[in-house]
């Protein structure tokens, strides 16, 4: 396949701009680019699909930049909602920074990320109305499907502009770097073709771009901050064991999707899981490379290692193999409950409202419905100490099959 028949093929191309697209990806080594704005200190799942995007166009030869907007950041692109919450300039400051690092990690360094506010600032305001606002008709700008869906509900000048601003972006790009494609998901097309239609009318040339249609989960959601669903790329916000767990576990009907988007996985190997994963989907093998692959990506072979352990640990029981670290990455949703002394297992149940009543609590344990760190007990006169505690310190009971909590000696 060429390089296009491989975008089309893992489902990559949504939207197209310039005839000579193809030949141009196919054929030449040309630059180009791709942007977000720092309204977090970690980019997510969602990003990551155009990270992936922008490294296989790059090992194919194209130079990626990046550009992150500390201009267009302090606005907020216009949703279809609502508008934006304005965030400061110091949060957005630090923001990208942590995004920056976290992107030259992912390209191993091979990458150029540049700040939008570093040409922006230069501009008075007047100055950006002559050199760039008279060039684009306002009933072009109404026209924009974000614009157009808001005028109802009411957009504010600030959020109307941002497409004049991203228009500059590929203009600026396009004059200082001969950056001549961009490419976005499909929800920024509309300010994808500003950008083009300002180069055409600024210098008389053609720029090309495409678009990448939304990831989205198994209720068609997309992956992103606004929609409550985010996994963070940074480790310590989502740990790898949590990515992990979600990837596999996420719906058959993505898994290949997924792959095709996310790894870089060859085609014949992707088409094997799609057998397998027909076949045979209780193995969950399509599942598990797509967790290896992303998590390897991000967080290093070790890290994916370590997340499989833990899994392994809680699937089987044997709770005992894991660490301190990995029982808080493993139950980082649980809200510890602290025991400052060595106590009874019948008190400790009852102390730590795990069960509603010394009678409930016998029951259970006589029943074999309680394990601590992996063991089963069934002595009502257990008495629970530091000893018997993870690294001294955790101690994890399970109630029944799933009701998990956790104690930690003060």
């Amino acid at each position: 396949m060429t390089l296009f028949e491989e975008l089309k093929w893992r489902g990559l191309i949504k939207d197209t701009a310039g005839e000579e697209l193809e030949k141009k990806l196919n054929n030449e080594k040309i630059t180009f680019y791709w942007g977000t704005d720092p309204t977090a200190d970690s980019l997510h799942l969602g990003h990551y699909s155009s990270l992936v995007t922008a490294k296989r166009l790059a090992m194919a030869g194209h130079h990626p930049i990046l550009l992150v907007g500390g201009a267009t950041g302090l606005i907020g692109d216009p949703r279809p909602t609502s508008e934006r919450e304005i965030i400061s300039k110091e949060v957005l400051e630090n923001n990208l920074v942590c995004i920056k690092k976290q992107v030259e990690e992912v390209f191993k360094g091979n990458v150029e990320v540049v700040n939008n506010n570093d040409w922006m600032k230069q501009y008075s305001f007047t100055d950006f109305l002559r050199e760039v606002g008279k060039y684009i008709n306002i009933n072009y700008m109404l026209d924009k499907d974000i614009i157009r869906r808001r005028l109802e509900t009411g957009i504010t000048f600030a959020e109307f502009a941002y497409t004049l601003i991203q228009g500059y972006d590929f203009l600026h790009l396009y004059q200082e770097k001969n950056c001549i494609m961009q490419v976005e998901g499909s929800d920024q097309w509309g300010n994808i073709t500003t950008g083009i239609d300002l180069i055409r009318k600024k210098t008389g040339n053609e720029a090309y771009a495409f678009t990448m249609p939304l990831v989205v989960d198994k209720y068609g959601k997309k992956f992103g901050k606004s929609e409550g669903n985010a996994l963070w790329l940074d480790e310590n916000k989502t740990s790898s064991y949590e990515l992990y767990q979600y990837l596999i576990n996420v719906d058959d009907e993505n898994v290949i999707d997924y792959l095709k988007i996310f790894t870089f996985l060859t085609k014949e190997e992707i088409e094997e899981y799609e057998i397998k994963n027909k076949e045979h989907p209780e193995l969950r093998e399509a599942h598990k490379a797509l967790a290896k692959e992303i998590i390897t990506d991000l967080h290093g072979e070790e890290s994916y290692n370590t997340a499989v352990e833990i899994s392994e640990a809680l699937f089987s029981g044997d709770i005992k193999k894991l660490n301190s670290k990995e029982i808080e990455m493993a139950f980082k949703g649980l809200t510890p409950k602290t025991l400052n002394n060595d106590i009874n297992i019948v008190d400790l149940l009852v102390e730590k409202e795990i069960c509603s009543s010394k009678r409930e609590a016998r029951e259970f344990i006589t029943n074999g419905s309680i394990t601590l760190n992996g063991d089963k007990i069934t002595d009502i006169e257990f008495n629970v100490t530091k000893n018997v505690a993870i690294d001294q310190k955790y101690i994890v009971i399970r109630r029944g099959k799933k009701k998990y909590y956790m104690i930690v000696f003060s």
